[in-house]
């Protein structure tokens, strides 16, 4: 009966000695713990700095653009703007994403240019892939409209040109578009682009016709 109880005893003390201690337990979960609640709130500092290094860089754009619709507006109600395209659309369909320093409308007092240079491969009859055309313009209207949508309309006729133009201005921004409408023909062509006063603009003027 010793002998049965004894061994008894030896094999409790072994478990006793192998079994993981429970405070340890709990230590090693409450430090895993302890860093999952490190990590989440590291992240959530990210994401704040994020948020606002964002909201920051929304209002310094809203103020550019701001700014830039102010200076856009001005330019063109005292007719010393340049509409340097992006964008020329044809009448047939095509869309061609063009260079604004060779295609745009300026105007500058009476006298009004118009080039299309859709080509970086030919030089076109202006030496910078297609057509300058100037004049002098005549009929101008500029509206605003409620939402203030504005609207510069003229005419321009020249040696190489005769016809309307159509100005639009999209309020809070220097983003335009225009439509000519050429007199002798229906090859109405479109642009879409960012108006800038005149001193400001760097294009490239070629021959005129």
């Amino acid at each position: 009966m010793k002998r049965v109880l004894l061994t008894f005893m030896v094999i409790v003390a072994g478990l006793a000695m192998t079994a993981p201690d429970a405070s340890a337990q709990s230590g090693n979960r409450n430090g895993r713990a302890g860093k999952g609640q490190d990590t989440m709130d590291a992240w959530k500092k990210d994401m704040a700095e994020f948020r606002a290094r964002s909201e920051q860089d929304r209002k310094i754009r809203e103020l550019t653009d701001s700014i830039a619709a102010v200076q856009a507006f001005a330019a063109v109600k005292n007719q010393d703007f340049v509409l340097e395209a992006q964008t020329v659309s044809f009448k047939n369909g095509a869309n061609v994403f063009v260079n604004s320093t060779t295609n745009f409308i300026s105007v500058k007092g009476n006298r009004a240019v118009v080039q299309i240079s859709p080509s970086n491969f030919a030089s076109g009859p202006n030496g910078v892939g297609g057509v300058t055309v100037d004049g002098m313009i005549s009929g101008q209207e500029y509206r605003v409209g409620k939402k203030g949508f504005a609207t510069y309309s003229f005419n321009v006729m020249g040696i190489g040109i005769n016809a309307q133009v159509e100005i639009y201005l999209t309020p809070g921004t220097n983003s335009a578009s225009a439509t000519i409408y050429p007199n002798f023909n229906s090859n109405t062509v479109w642009l879409q682009g960012d108006i800038v006063p005149y001193e400001s603009s760097r294009v490239i003027e070629g021959s005129s016709l």
